[in-house]
């Protein structure tokens, strides 16, 4: 990954998460997120079955805040983006997000918030999962 065009480190084997903040988010919603992504079982074991949390396999994780998930592209061809949390609200949520995954001890490494960023993804699997707090009820 880099960060305004220097080059930052990257993880090994872990998640990619990109973090979308949406208005009315809460610390309880950021907080439930981070416990459900810790939990959930998406790595293999030994039978090839995906039967394995992050944490079971001492992955890392990678945050990476990205307000264009909440792009809406129903009308027209420019998405809106009224549903992305403005800055303000966004930035508390995500890094407390990053404190609640840090206190995993699993290797947590992030982007920063608002910066042009570059990242390289090898998608093994490939497994990519939408997880939203239960507030949305789109988990």
């Amino acid at each position: 990954m880099s960060v305004e065009s220097k080059p930052r480190v990257g993880i090994g084997r872990g998640l990619l998460i990109l973090l979308g903040v949406r208005k009315g988010d809460t610390e309880e919603d950021a907080c439930w997120l981070a416990k459900k992504i810790l939990g959930v079982r998406i790595f293999e074991d030994e039978a090839r079955k995906l039967n394995r949390s992050v944490e079971e396999v001492q992955g890392a994780l990678l945050v990476i805040s990205q307000f264009t998930l909440y792009g809406d592209c129903r009308k027209g061809r420019r998405p809106g983006f009224d549903q992305a949390a403005p800055p303000a609200e966004a930035i508390p949520l995500y890094e407390m997000f990053i404190r609640e995954l840090s206190q995993s001890g699993l290797e947590v490494r992030h982007g920063e918030f608002g910066a042009l960023m570059r990242v390289d993804l090898v998608n093994q699997g490939p497994v990519t999962l939408i997880i939203d707090s239960p507030r949305s009820g789109s988990v």
